[in-house]
């Protein structure tokens, strides 16, 4: 049977009775400490916002929608996604599931399919699978190569002008830093990324000039006034030093915008010494990283034949000692860089957590699926239980953490502005019609 606590949708509940709330969420009622990682509480809504959080009532029951301890979380924020390339996998596999295959296979089919229309329903497709998922932000990265950027930006801009209100977009403009245009033409780049309210992004790994490469980005983002999100280190090599090299540039300019850095799994195969001597250095340049735990455990240590050994995620907990803000994110979904994926960053967060040994306790570590990456995309007020944030929340049949992670949720309810959500995540033969004869047609005149 459905959990439902006598709730439908449209339904506008004034008072959510004998909640679980995460006290790392909600400030009003303590921090978190040791294993006392929640609290009973009355919720009270008003406006499309929380208007009070007292602890539960305790003696004559209190008018109200009672959850039965259910726990309440805040919306949760995903910062770090591919859209436009979500649900490619049924036209563009990735036969051996590397990472070479996966670039293999998305440039064919972004050559032969990634037009408009494509990228469009590909997108409404996927944020409404965040949606019923409980997901209220969103940041994706775009593949930018020209002319792809004068197609998905705009089909972006569009798709955030529709979805605002339900779900709030950025958009990165994702671009192997040794692909940057040179000259005048570097303008014209960054400049349609700036009319479209962009994030200025670029891959780095190892090469000569990477220094040079990385300062002239960040010479142009402080010129229009973006801020930066990388991919870097997305991989086992020891040598790879990205990090630490976006790091000591930020440093060296003054650089004042705010910087992202996504993966950094090449800390994980580092000596100790090197590695948190690098994150002293990202902790005095104040960047923010996220950790992509299922796509790199999917990429990462792939040999035909042979048993993975490493996990392929960054240092997370090292980087917690140092107050580096660290968000968990979905990545890719269902595409050649991870098969798999549904942007249920409840789903995230319960891989994370066994991955990354984030319990025991658990602490601040829910922090990372909602209050954190809201901030990183400038939300301070979104992903927090407190008085006067939106009323966007998910409420959970499960009490405790266990229980949480344990299932799926599939009952979960979601509130947004303080109504409750039809929940319906889409059927994936809605893109059945996508043309994968002319993807097979284009993939052969390629060979």
């Amino acid at each position: 049977m459905a959990w439902t606590p006598g709730l439908r949708a449209g339904d506008r509940p004034a008072r959510l009775v004998r909640a679980t709330v995460p006290l790392s969420l909600c400030p009003a009622l303590g921090p978190a400490t040791g294993e006392t990682n929640h609290a009973a509480a009355d919720i009270v809504i008003a406006d499309g916002r929380i208007a009070a959080i007292t602890p539960a009532a305790v003696g004559a029951p209190v008018p109200g929608t009672d959850l039965d301890d259910g726990l309440v979380f805040p919306a949760f924020a995903d910062v770090h996604t591919h859209l436009d390339k979500g649900h490619i996998w049924p036209r563009a596999p990735n036969p051996d599931g590397s990472f070479a295959g996966a670039l293999d296979a998305c440039e064919v089919d972004r050559t032969a399919n990634w037009r408009a229309d494509d990228v469009r329903r590909r997108m409404d497709f996927s944020l409404r699978c965040a949606e019923a998922h409980g997901t209220r932000l969103i940041r994706t990265h775009l593949d930018s190569r020209p002319p792809q950027n004068a197609i998905s930006w705009p089909v972006f801009a569009e798709t955030r002008t529709a979805w605002r209100g339900r779900i709030e977009l950025e958009g990165v403009a994702l671009l192997a830093i040794d692909d940057l245009p040179e000259g005048p033409a570097l303008d014209d780049y960054v400049r349609l990324v700036a009319d479209h309210g962009g994030i200025l992004g670029a891959v780095t790994y190892p090469m000569p000039d990477l220094d040079a490469r990385l300062l002239r980005l960040f010479e142009v983002a402080a010129r229009f006034g973006l801020d930066l999100d990388f991919h870097t280190d997305e991989t086992l090599d020891a040598a790879a030093d990205g990090l630490r090299r976006i790091a000591e540039t930020c440093l060296s300019t003054g650089y004042q915008g705010r910087i992202t850095v996504g993966h950094a799994c090449a800390l994980s195969v580092q000596a100790d010494a090197d590695a948190l001597r690098t994150l002293d250095i990202v902790a005095r340049a104040g960047l923010s990283v996220v950790t992509l735990p299922l796509c790199n455990l999917y990429l990462q240590d792939r040999v035909a034949g042979r048993t993975p050994r490493l996990r392929g995620v960054t240092l997370v907990h090292e980087m917690r000692a140092r107050d580096i803000p660290v968000a968990i994110a979905s990545d890719n979904t269902r595409d050649p860089f991870y098969a798999y994926g549904d942007l249920d960053m409840l789903e995230v967060f319960r891989a994370a957590t066994r991955i990354l040994h984030l319990d025991h306790p658990f602490a601040d570590w829910p922090a990372a699926v909602t209050s954190v990456p809201a901030a990183m995309m400038g939300d301070a007020r979104r992903g927090r239980l407190e008085v006067g944030a939106p009323a966007d929340l998910v409420l959970f049949r499960a009490r405790s953490f266990s229980e949480l992670l344990a299932r799926g949720q599939d009952d979960r309810i979601v509130l947004r502005d303080g109504v409750v959500l039809e929940r319906v995540v889409p059927d994936y033969r809605e893109l059945d019609d996508v043309d994968n004869e002319r993807f097979r047609a284009a993939a052969g005149r390629s060979r």
